[in-house]
């Protein structure tokens, strides 16, 4: 598709020059004959005006003219009174062969029980529109320049007493750096482990064992998966890893909805104090809590050992790309550094939108509107498994928006998911969240949190029959 340009004139990189032999038109028609048969310029595409492309080249407008008529009458260029002129149909060199056509889209899905999104049709674009504004008409001259990689100030500042009020963190903005979400900000605290000396890192199995491994790769470091139980991750058998760091989701664990008991939070910080060792939180899901107190997070219980990870891509969606680290002293200053290295700090306008929106309550106002509405959805897939498969158990429902689904079926995890597939509706195994693959037992992350309470019931209905145990 040729392009497109709005009022002003076109710009086109010509070079003449003045000392060669050969007359500027003549330099000036090879150039744009050229421009067109390598492909440079396609057909349909605006020329600049006589005028303009003079005054940029610093020679007369009828030289010009003189050009683009020259190269009409040879076929090059179309020129239409009041029109611009453009690349004649013919003149380029023949298109390269199309690529062969993509494969059909899958039909769309009755439901699509993907885990860890967001309602993405209820992000606040009227709140978020007036955070940019409010941010914009207010950013001084000076924060357009570099800032500090670290993040900008009034985000960090709000940030501080938002995570001080709501997740009772031990949390200033000084200790505090922004990032552009989850996956950055386990890459960052990966890197200054390494630089600490190190050499193994421990996470939750199930738990998120691709993205970990990955990050933990890129930093040096070798990943070993650490069991979960019913009061979160065991402690006696990351003792016996020998690692010096853990990832844990402890206010809500990922995928089994565990919450981390208090007595094994204790254990763990005790852990972490005898082997110098850190712990990175993802405190994730902390927001959306239904039959259970909040729980605060664990880097207020050990501001010196814990590194707290936390993003707004469940509380408002993930293509905002803008989370946050909280560290301990003693890795402070190399997160930052490798933050510095890595992009020299996420977009201005984006944190002081964010900052706008929490300091005026607006994003509170967001997070309360939602919670009944993911309710309601947990609600219809209670009621829909109660309804089309009775005997399938489901755990981890106190907070966030996904659930455990426990099947005892004799077959695999992978013909399920394809025969729900064919039936239009999207299922997603615990085999992606085990270190090893497995699908036994066959178990299902089902999330509700970009699924309506329509799509919940029907889904549930399409396949209640595979899902029943037999």
């Amino acid at each position: 598709m040729p392009l497109e340009w709005s009022g002003s004139s076109p710009e086109l990189l010509l070079a003449l020059d003045r000392a060669s032999a050969e007359p500027l038109r003549c330099q000036l028609e090879r150039q744009v004959r050229d421009a067109i048969r390598c492909g440079r310029l396609r057909v349909g595409e605006r020329l600049p005006s006589s005028r303009e492309l003079a005054r940029t080249l610093g020679i007369s407008r009828g030289l010009i003219q003189e050009c683009y008529a020259q190269l009409q009458a040879e076929g090059y260029l179309a020129t239409r009174t009041g029109s611009a002129t453009r690349v004649a149909a013919g003149a380029a060199p023949p298109a390269p062969a199309a690529p062969a056509p993509p494969a059909p889209e899958p039909a769309r899905l009755i439901a699509d029980f993907r885990p860890g999104v967001p309602d993405l049709g209820s992000f606040p674009m009227a709140d978020w529109l007036w955070a940019v504004r409010e941010a914009g008409r207010a950013i001084p001259t000076a924060a357009l320049d570099y800032g500090d990689p670290a993040g900008a100030t009034p985000l960090r500042e709000v940030l501080a007493g938002y995570l001080r009020r709501v997740r009772a963190a031990a949390a200033e903005p000084d200790r505090i750096v922004v990032c552009s979400g989850h996956a950055q900000g386990l890459v960052l605290a990966f890197g200054a482990l390494a630089r600490a000396g190190v050499r193994t890192v421990a996470y939750e199995d199930p738990g998120g064992p691709r993205s970990t491994e990955a990050a933990a790769a890129w930093a040096g470091l070798d990943a070993v998966p650490v069991p979960v139980d019913e009061d979160g991750v065991d402690v006696r058998a990351l003792a016996a890893t020998g690692a010096r760091a853990v990832v844990v989701t402890p206010a809500h664990q990922w995928p089994t909805g565990v919450v981390m008991a208090p007595r094994r939070r204790l254990e763990l910080i005790a852990w972490a104090a005898d082997r110098d060792a850190v712990i990175i939180e993802d405190d994730y899901d902390a927001e959306f809590r239904y039959d259970r107190e909040p729980v605060g997070a664990l880097q207020g219980l050990a501001a010196d050992r814990v590194v707290s990870i936390g993003t707004v891509s469940k509380s408002l969606a993930p293509a905002l790309r803008l989370g946050w680290l909280l560290a301990p002293p003693s890795l402070a200053a190399a997160i930052l550094e490798h933050k510095l290295l890595s992009d020299r700090g996420s977009p201005a306008l984006d944190q002081l939108a964010l900052a706008r929106l929490i300091e005026s309550g607006r994003y509170d106002r967001h997070l309360r509107r939602m919670r009944p509405v993911y309710a309601a959805r947990r609600a219809a897939l209670l009621a829909a498994l109660a309804e089309h498969a009775p005997g399938v158990r489901l755990t981890g429902l106190d907070a966030g928006f996904h659930a455990v689904a426990h099947l005892g079926l004799p077959g695999g995890e992978a013909a399920l998911v394809a025969a729900a597939r064919a039936r239009g509706v999207g299922l997603h195994g615990m085999s992606m969240c085990r270190a090893d693959g497995g699908d036994t037992p066959v178990q299902l992350v089902l999330g509700f949190g970009n699924t309506g309470e329509r799509a919940v019931r029907a889904g549930i209905a399409a396949v209640g029959d595979l899902l029943a145990p037999r």
